[in-house]
């Protein structure tokens, strides 16, 4: 079973809240299922966007699920989180020197963000066009990034409290750490 097959079964098995049908659909006209999930780190290759998501939840699921813990919520907020790259990626080219030492044309990911909104925050923006989430689903959802998000370099302390009251987002934060640094270790396709 390909990465979106897997997703599709995930989240049609998971997750029948209202609305989730119509943001399926969205997500089936974009790039979401054909998008890199970075520029070269982690999953820069077709297709890694949906990678990374049903990696996190699989981290997320095997490792942090206890007997209170919702499936749907663990299913939005993994396979979710990153709905923010949707047409965010756009496979350039640029030259490069190859192994002997010649310019050659080479591919590589920019960014071309329409919509600058944040990282986490614009995650939860799209998804509640289409689905309403809970409490602590767009917590999860915004402080995914943990230490790696922009508010946080610049001072901010709201994820600690984030993280004190809701403890989603601590296992949302921890499992998209391990499926980047460890599980999706050499990934890229993308040469440096």
């Amino acid at each position: 079973m390909d990465y979106k097959d897997r997703f599709l079964d995930i989240y049609n098995s998971n997750i029948k809240r209202e609305g989730a049908d119509k943001l399926l659909s969205w997500l089936e006209e974009s790039d979401f299922f054909v998008a890199p999930a970075s520029t070269k780190y982690h999953c820069a290759c077709e297709g890694g966007l949906v990678e990374h998501s049903v990696k996190v939840y699989e981290v997320l699921r095997e490792k942090h699920f206890e007997p209170d813990d919702s499936e749907e919520s663990f299913a939005i907020c993994a396979l979710l989180h990153d709905v923010c790259k949707v047409n965010f990626y756009k496979l350039s080219m640029r030259n490069a020197k190859n192994e002997f030492g010649r310019w050659e044309q080479v591919p590589y990911y920019s960014i071309e963000d329409s919509f600058p909104y944040g990282h986490g925050e614009k995650s939860v923006f799209l998804i509640e066009r289409f689905m309403k989430l809970k409490l602590n689903e767009a917590m999860a959802i915004r402080w995914h990034m943990s230490g790696f998000d922009d508010s946080i370099k610049g001072g901010s302390y709201a994820v600690g409290i984030a993280y004190d009251k809701y403890p989603l987002a601590v296992k949302l934060g921890i499992s998209d750490l391990e499926s980047t640094y460890l599980r999706e270790k050499g990934t890229s396709q993308m040469r440096t």
